[in-house]
Order: C-alpha cells, then sequence, then structure tokens
C-alpha cells in the first residue's frame, strides 16, 4: 500500500512535465516581435491620398491641409511600409514608403520644413520608376 502512496505522485509530476512544453509553445515568445498587418492595402492608400484633383496629397502639397488631412496622411502612410512592394527591392520600398510616413508625421507634429520634406517624400514618379506593378 505504502508503494501505491509514492506512485501517484510520481506519476502527476510526469503528467505536468510532459504537458508543460506544450503550454509552453501555446504563448507567443517575448523576445520575438508580433508582426504587424498593414490596415490599409498600397491600392487603398493611393487611391484614397493621391486619387484626383482634390485629393488629401494634393491639398496637402498646396500648403492646404488641415490638422484633420495631417492625421489621415500618417493613418494611411503607417500601412505602406508594411506592404509589399509590387516591383522592386524591399529595401528601397521601405526607404520610401518609411520617408513619407516620416514627413507625415512632421507635418501633424507642425515640424518646421514638414512640408517641403512631405513635397520631396511624395515623389509619385521616384516611387513609381521602381515599384509600381503594370
Amino acid at each position: 500500500m505504502n508503494q501505491k502512496l509514492h506512485f501517484v505522485p510520481v506519476l502527476a509530476a510526469l503528467v505536468g512535465l510532459v504537458a508543460l512544453p506544450a503550454n509552453a509553445q501555446d504563448k507567443p515568445a517575448a523576445d520575438k516581435p508580433a508582426i504587424e498587418k498593414p490596415k490599409y492595402t498600397t491600392a487603398e492608400i493611393m487611391k484614397t491620398l493621391h486619387k484626383g484633383n482634390e485629393s488629401v496629397g494634393k491639398k496637402v502639397q498646396s500648403g492646404l491641409g488641415t490638422k484633420e488631412d495631417f492625421a489621415k496622411l500618417v493613418e494611411y502612410y503607417g500601412s505602406l511600409p508594411l506592404n509589399e512592394p509590387p516591383e522592386g527591392s524591399a529595401a528601397s520600398w521601405k526607404e520610401k514608403s518609411t520617408a513619407l510616413l516620416n514627413a507625415a508625421k512632421a507635418l501633424h507634429a507642425g515640424q518646421e520644413g514638414a512640408l517641403a520634406q512631405y513635397k520631396k517624400a511624395a515623389n509619385c514618379k521616384a516611387c513609381h520608376d521602381v515599384h509600381r506593378g503594370q
């Protein structure tokens, strides 16, 4: 009978050890960053911010942008570096899209020289020549 009493705790410990790795895999690793998913596709961003003569992008480039327009730029451009380029290198895409996002953030923050920074980053041809899918 004494042997049966020792067997129960040993068996419980073994079951706990076997279950431990399964539970550990269910939890995300703290040292691995979560992969951020873009809220908007590149097509949605371009259509929303740059399509038409009265687009937010054109309004901002003409110097008539409002705080709300700048916030919209930041919201949409925040997804751009997270999207894959239709063509061209990922490094170039990251560089150009991050420059656009940073310029929008500078506008929103009211930083000096932000409009010139935005105009330079929002050069459609410079990006489309390298990344626009046909």
